[in-house]
């Protein structure tokens, strides 16, 4: 007996390493997406609970959720994504950022 580990993937064949490695990865991403997830709840929570207390912290919120509807458009609807860029542009425009 010895307590050196042994690299199981050594033995396997190369397509059942390739499966190992694409299992393994698509964790990684799957719990990279929880934990965004979890911020992003975080986040909303914080936008609800807590009034804006100047017009920039309203577009703050009002930009997420413009962030939201539009990612929710189809594709095709360009009318509706024109009209959030040109309001992200005037948010931008008013606020001073440009």
């Amino acid at each position: 007996m010895t307590d050196i580990p042994v690299d199981l993937d050594k033995h396997r064949g190369m397509a059942a390493q390739k499966a190992t490695d694409l299992r393994r990865a698509l964790a990684e991403v799957e719990s990279q997406v929880r934990d965004l997830r979890e911020r992003e709840a975080e986040l909303e929570n914080r936008m609800l609970t807590v009034p804006a207390v100047s017009w920039p912290e309203a577009a703050v919120k009002a930009r997420h959720l413009l962030n939201l509807y539009a990612a929710s458009l189809p594709v095709e609807d360009t009318r509706h994504r024109a009209l959030v860029a040109a309001l992200f542009d005037d948010f931008v425009r008013l606020s001073g950022e440009a």
